[in-house]
């Protein structure tokens, strides 16, 4: 019999189709509405009378139409939660790879709201080994890592990914290869990308703070590796575990960020303005309500917000927006970055109109016109051609992360754990 959680999980799947695909077969049902109230009302000031029996037709028409769809969306909603649940076996489907995969797209599109509705599918925030979620305690951290070493590294994955998004391209992961090479045991952490970074920063924090006090073997050194998204989640974590003096950020050494916006992502600036634009149109007003339906942890990526004061208070939809707050680069810690463009030159006109295609070069670097993160240029590589997801799985940038994590804070070469004493800790 299957468990109560997957039927969960699974359920909500399934509605959240049919609810996603009614909403957007509403818009377009809207704007068909709207097009032709304004042609039909066009036409009979010059016919009269005959023009509103055919408007009348035509709407009872596409009103049958629009329903068909949504009851297809309906029983293919259902179909899916029924063939995720048989292909998960005993498992939550949170707890398979396919299953992580849908659920981490429906959180990044609206994990915020998931929370809010105390959704089955708004995971907490954590530490993930094969799939299944790690007991921040002694005892399930030594099963989960059963060759725990004193040097940490934590991989936080980007927007809409899991923890398995890091063996992009079907090979090893960072983190198992920096296992064999740097003795070190590698952590993945998984969380809900939809909801506002800061907030997932306050969480990450907590769990890093959970996470050293309850380690089988003393935590002498940390890193945080983050991709995206995960670049400003890791920040932020270091913010508020400073605010706080928590024990684990005396422990970090490196944080290096792969190809994440600090300075912001052109794709939700152009989303943010074309929203706007389409719901002063009446017949485009349902694509516009679409696109501002977008998660709060999306729009944190507008200008790469990662405290609170950076979005609280503000309207989410205003056209200006305020700068963000430049809070400080962790003390003690070596600050690394990687950007990428599709060209082979950053110089390129294309390289510096689209980046690595989603992410441009100074936002990577936090090296823009009129911010600055405080990133060392000389403690940043770049990586070109390649495209975003490059970064996630890629020799240049391993070797370039190797190299960072064996060199310590001003240049220092810490000398590597023991060779053989981590095991290889899949995510």
């Amino acid at each position: 019999m299957k468990a109560t959680g997957e039927r969960s999980e699974a359920s909500e799947l399934a509605r959240l189709l049919l609810d996603e695909v009614g909403a957007a077969t509403g818009g377009v049902q809207a704007m068909h509405r709207s097009i032709s109230d304004r042609v039909f009302g066009a036409v009979a000031l010059g016919v009269g009378t005959p023009a509103l029996a055919v408007k009348a037709a035509h709407d009872a028409i596409a009103d049958g139409v629009y329903s068909a769809i949504r009851g297809a969306a309906a029983a293919t909603g259902k179909l899916a939660a029924l063939g995720l649940a048989e292909s998960t076996g005993d498992r939550l489907p949170s707890e398979s790879v396919r299953g992580a995969m849908a659920i981490a797209a429906v959180e990044g599109l609206i994990g915020d709201v998931l929370e809010a509705e105390g959704s089955p599918l708004a995971l907490p925030m954590s530490v993930r080994v094969d799939s299944r979620a790690v007991p921040l305690t002694t005892e399930g951290l030594a099963r989960a890592f059963p060759h725990a070493t004193g040097r940490v590294v934590v991989f936080v994955h980007g927007l809409m990914e899991t923890e398995t998004t890091w063996r992009f391209g079907g090979r090893r992961t960072y983190g198992e290869r920096l296992v064999d090479d740097l003795g070190c045991t590698s952590v993945f952490v998984r969380y809900n990308t939809g909801r506002r970074i800061s907030a997932n920063g306050r969480e990450l924090s907590a769990l890093l703070d959970a996470l050293v006090r309850a380690w089988p073997r003393k935590v002498e050194q940390l890193a945080l590796i983050g991709h995206s998204m995960g670049g400003l989640v890791a920040r932020s974590a270091c913010f508020y575990g400073t605010e706080t003096d928590a024990a684990w950020t005396h422990r970090v050494r490196h944080v290096v960020s792969l190809g994440s916006p600090h300075l912001g992502a052109p794709l939700e600036q152009a989303v943010h303005y074309a929203s706007a634009a389409l719901v002063a149109v009446p017949e485009l007003r349902p694509f516009g309500t679409l696109l501002r339906r977008r998660s709060a942890g999306i729009r944190d990526l507008n200008q790469g917000a990662v405290v609170d004061e950076d979005w609280s208070g503000r309207g989410i939809d205003d056209l200006r927006r305020a700068v963000c707050r430049e809070v400080p680069l962790l003390d003690g810690a070596m600050h690394c970055f990687v950007s990428a463009t599709l060209t082979r030159s950053p110089a390129h006109p294309l390289g510096r109109l689209l980046g690595d295609g989603l992410v441009l070069v100074p936002s990577a670097s936090g090296h823009g016109r009129t911010r600055r993160i405080g990133f060392r240029m000389e403690d940043g590589m770049h990586r070109a051609p390649a495209h975003h997801l490059t970064l996630l799985n890629d020799d240049e940038v391993y070797r370039q992360l190797l190299m960072w994590l064996r060199t310590g804070p001003g240049g220092a070469r810490p000398a590597d754990g023991p060779s053989g004493s981590a095991g290889a800790d899949r995510p």
